[in-house]
């Protein structure tokens, strides 16, 4: 575990294996919190917890940059709790195995969390150095992003002074985000009364796992496979071919990750078991097939279990089914006018059903407002047919790109002098807490960007090394030019 200590920048990896050892998932975040507020105390440096539980730090300029526009490095502190379902990991309580593949920081079985605990470990490594200039700087590390951006939605007016705004939360270096997508999340439920379980009756558990998950603004225009919609299809056709009725339903945990297992229960006529192996068997070489080169570890097995006490009524139990099937997952709509960019997507992230009540999540993202509020009237649609609440919640606007921004122009100009060529300059389909802070603190000149992450929210997640120096490096720069101010 101590190899990444070896790697460089020193600095910055020697904060992020402390990290790694702080237990810090979503919804859990009170060990890490007194963590970063000891750590700039432990400097010196003006630091507390604000109302809403975001750590902010400040540190005053070296000599001679007084002068400058003061800066805010923004990160979230808290990182998506995934793992591989035969890994044996509490995420509440066990720190992070990493391992070095090669070029990549990886994980043993779980997530990472350099999403986005790199950019906690380079704002750390700044406030602790005192080699290098910069104007004033405030660090701003908020709560909970990954559930709902919490921190940011609860960040009042008067609590930031910095006039440039830096988001250490992108995963693609060299390429610099000015703008990014809008969302909701869509919530059905329902509650209905328990059937009992028939005589003559047996248990099947069925498990769809193995699959790629990611990132569901990033990765989702890659046709990665969603558990949650596979299995539905599975179900509606066992349904169909077999006397059984469904008993619950289980599948992803994160609104924000591609699903990438989900399993059932499903309560069979004794008599009317017959070829359950084999239409397993071959609906799993189905849907490999489907998903090949995309997908390569699909797995699908089915066991008998102990008999539940209930089941679903059949009704209920087909409504579920068809609107999980009939709701909108994966990409809606590219931007008209950069065709290569997702505008609107879905990601059926979450389903729950049994023991009398269903819980479908979905978050619908787009960085057009009228097209975000035309994908969630669907959806709402869509559940509301099936006989259930649907509530949306939790919507934030889209951050409206700046192509004039003075700190997008002087961080172009430099990456170009450390690097030889420029960076690339885009709007991402991913939610950025840049939009709700901006919303708040709408005179702030923001840019995103980071080292290159693959695959974060799923147990792939991984970090490029050599991205994480020459991240760094910009980031100094960037400091040390940070244009006067006016």
């Amino acid at each position: 575990m101590g190899t990444i200590l070896s790697l460089a920048p020193q600095n910055v990896w020697k904060h992020f294996y402390s990290l790694t050892q702080i237990p810090r998932p979503s919804g859990h975040v009170e060990k890490i919190t007194e963590f970063l507020v000891n750590f700039g105390k432990g400097l010196g440096l003006e630091s507390f917890v604000d109302g809403v539980g975001n750590v902010i730090i400040r540190k005053p300029a070296t000599p001679g940059m007084e002068n400058r526009k003061s800066v805010i490095l923004q990160a979230h502190m808290d990182m998506v709790p995934q793992k591989n379902n035969d890994t044996i990991h509490d995420f509440t309580k066990d720190p992070i195995e990493t391992y070095i593949d090669g070029d990549w920081v990886k994980a043993k079985g779980t997530t990472l969390g350099a999403d986005d605990g790199l950019g906690v470990a380079t704002i750390m490594a700044v406030l602790e150095s005192k080699g290098l200039k910069h104007g004033p700087l405030e660090a701003l590390i908020t709560k909970d992003e990954e559930t709902g951006m919490s921190g940011a939605f609860g960040l009042k007016s008067d609590v930031l002074k910095g006039e440039i705004l830096l988001n250490l939360d992108s995963e693609e270096e060299g390429k610099l985000y000015i703008g990014c997508a809008g969302g909701v999340d869509i919530t059905a439920l329902l509650d209905y009364k328990e059937e009992e379980v028939t005589a003559d009756s047996v248990a099947m558990k069925i498990t769809l796992k193995g699959l790629r998950g990611g990132h569901s603004g990033l990765e989702i225009n890659e046709g990665r496979a969603n558990a949650n919609k596979l299995l539905a299809r599975i179900i509606r056709d066992m349904l169909i071919d077999f006397d059984c009725q469904l008993s619950s339903f289980e599948g992803g945990n994160m609104r924000n990750a591609i699903p990438r297992e989900a399993h059932a229960v499903l309560v069979f006529n004794a008599s009317d078991t017959e070829g359950l192996e084999d239409f397993i068997k071959d609906y799993e070489f189905e849907i490999a097939a489907e998903y090949t080169p995309i997908e390569s570890g699909i797995s699908l097995r089915i066991e008998q279990v102990e008999m539940p006490a209930t089941v679903i009524p059949e009704e209920i139990q087909d409504n579920l089914i068809d609107s999980l099937l009939a709701c909108q997952n994966g990409v809606m709509r590219m931007i008209p006018i950069v065709p290569d960019t997702v505008e609107t997507s879905s990601n059926l992230s979450i389903v729950k059903a049994g023991i009398g009540k269903v819980e479908v999540c979905i978050l619908a993202r787009s960085s057009c407002d009228t097209m975000k509020e035309f994908l969630a009237n669907s959806l709402v649609s869509c559940f509301s047919m099936a006989g259930m609440k649907v509530i949306q919640s939790g919507e934030y606007s889209g951050w409206q790109p700046n192509v004039d921004s003075p700190i997008l122009h002087a961080m172009k100009l430099s990456y170009k002098q450390q690097f030889g060529v420029e960076p690339a300059v885009e709007v991402i389909h991913a939610g950025l807490e840049c939009g709700i802070i901006g919303a708040t603190y709408p005179s702030l000149d923001m840019i995103s960007f980071g080292p290159t992450l693959r695959s974060p929210h799923s147990p792939n997640e991984r970090a490029n090394i050599p991205s994480v120096a020459k991240f760094y490096d910009f980031v100094v720069a960037t400091l040390e030019q940070i244009p006067l101010k006016k």
